[in-house]
């Protein structure tokens, strides 16, 4: 039995929206990244990107459990002496809400191309609205026609 190698052409994406209010961060960003990834296909190949997108609405309502609000700290670096800035999770969730779930899904990514490639397909917005409804419902739309075509 040979091996079945993924061509291109044969890689299908879906519209995934996730709905991040009341989920926990960690949980969360695991799904995000498999899903990314094309794990949860049945053509899951490690050297393509055969995932599907992510919209991820509510943002500024993920959970995180224990004192994390106040210990998390995220720190970035100016390349100049004494350039060190840190800023701590419940600061980043009031500015910046997007940032944290996409920091913790490019954690969990591959470090090279290939997980740049797949970070791009991840769209994440704070509030409930999103605007990729029109990508979402052509699919919806295009599961429907092949549906009626085989009744």
């Amino acid at each position: 039995m040979k091996t079945h190698a993924v061509k291109e052409a044969e890689i299908q994406r879906q519209w995934v929206v996730i709905d991040a209010t009341g989920e926990t961060l960690g949980r969360l960003a695991s799904r995000i990244a498999q899903i990314l990834k094309g794990k949860h296909k049945p053509i899951v190949s490690p050297h393509l990107d055969v995932g599907d997108y992510v919209v991820v609405v509510n943002a500024e309502k993920v959970r995180v459990t224990g004192k994390k609000l106040e210990e998390k700290i995220y720190y970035r670096h100016s390349g100049y002496p004494g350039g060190l800035k840190s800023v701590t999770l419940r600061e980043t969730l009031k500015s910046h809400p997007t940032r944290v779930i996409e920091h913790a899904v490019k954690g969990m990514l591959p470090h090279n191309a290939l997980g740049k490639a797949m970070l791009s397909k991840l769209k994440v917005y704070a509030g409930p609205t999103h605007p990729h409804e029109a990508q979402i419902r052509g699919q919806i739309a295009k599961g429907q026609a092949k549906l009626e075509e085989k009744e």
